[in-house]
């Protein structure tokens, strides 16, 4: 199962999101910092989900970096995220 997978399952799992999209930008990071042959090293987030209602931006990013702790150990090395609450998304 490739990186992008195991993001999305387990923000799935953790945030029952409205709307989640998320894309390897690994390409785009090439001879930069943490990039490795083969990708999936930086990735983007796009999530709206009822569980950041209520929440600042950067509890929004704790949650998401608590639940992809394994990953941002080990594969990935850099996590861009934009998480909105419902009526938030524009």
């Amino acid at each position: 199962m490739k990186t992008k997978d195991h993001i999305t399952n387990k923000l799935r799992e953790a945030f029952a999101p409205e709307s989640l999209d998320v894309t390897d930008e690994s390409h785009l990071h090439e001879g930069h910092a943490g990039h490795r042959p083969g990708g999936e090293t930086h990735f983007r987030v796009y999530i709206v989900s009822p569980a950041f209602e209520g929440k600042s931006r950067i509890e929004r990013h704790r949650m998401i970096n608590t639940a992809l702790a394994a990953e941002l150990a080990d594969t990935v090395h850099a996590l861009a995220i934009k998480a909105q609450a419902p009526g938030e998304a524009g």
